[in-house]
């Protein structure tokens, strides 16, 4: 079971700062995620002052060419609209939340992808089907997260690529500007614009049991995954991880 950066509570049973349990968590994770799917892409650019459509854009370059290609957890297919652009990639999003992927899929830029509902504890895709794994801010409010990794080294091809963008942990000078933003500027922000400042509280929060970037490295080699590499973004606020599954 995955713990916490700091050893305290483990990730499957937390809610935030709350000790729940694993479907508890679940539960509660997939109700805000549908609630707030009208205003979820509103509030990412007010939250990061556009800046996550950066980030996006730099996570999606450099993944291979073709084949077919998994966003998970890919909510309203952003991040899916950007791999489709190649058009010798095959792409789909698989998600939870229907009222997620609903916002999504009438967008002009997200014609091409394939919407399937599904969780990251149980991919409902074949073993060895897939040339990228790619999860951009998901993968943190999954209920087993060793078990995730252990679903996307199952359903990728051998060579396959996975590809993880998530909040991590930014450099210290940092940390004292960043800490009071996020936890007192974005609930705000959440109230005012979603309606849910409880649900931006949780998110804020589950950042901060995320492992941090070299305990994430190691759960990807302990996954299974060859050649892992982080690269952080804006100073370490996010971080791109990347995995290959051996031949």
């Amino acid at each position: 079971m995955t713990t916490q950066h700091e050893g305290k509570t483990s990730l499957d049973a937390t809610f935030g700062r709350q000790p729940v349990s694993p479907d508890e968590r679940k539960r509660r994770i997939r109700d805000i995620f549908n609630r707030i799917a009208s205003r979820y892409d509103l509030m990412n650019d007010l939250m990061s002052f556009g800046i996550h459509r950066l980030w996006k854009r730099r996570f999606v370059a450099g993944l291979s060419d073709s084949g077919l290609f998994v966003d998970l957890a890919g909510g309203t297919g952003d991040v899916a609209a950007l791999l489709a652009r190649n058009p010798r990639r095959q792409v789909v999003v698989v998600d939870p939340s229907i009222p997620m992927m609903r916002e999504g899929r009438g967008r002009a830029d997200a014609t091409t992808v394939s919407w399937i509902a599904g969780e990251a504890e149980r991919l409902p895709l074949p073993d060895a089907s897939v040339q990228a794994l790619t999860v951009a801010f998901g993968l943190r409010n999954t209920t087993r997260l060793e078990l995730a990794l252990a679903e996307a080294a199952r359903v990728l091809a051998p060579g396959g690529t996975f590809a993880c963008l998530e909040f991590s942990r930014p450099m210290k000078w940092l940390q004292v500007f960043y800490d009071p933003y996020s936890f007192h500027v974005i609930p705000r922000l959440g109230a005012w614009v979603a309606d849910n400042p409880a649900a931006y509280q949780y998110l804020i929060e589950s950042i901060r049991n995320f492992p941090d970037q070299r305990r994430f490295a190691a759960m990807l080699e302990s996954a299974g995954f060859a050649s892992v590499r982080w690269r952080n973004l804006s100073f370490g606020i996010a971080c791109i991880h990347v995995g290959i599954k051996p031949h």
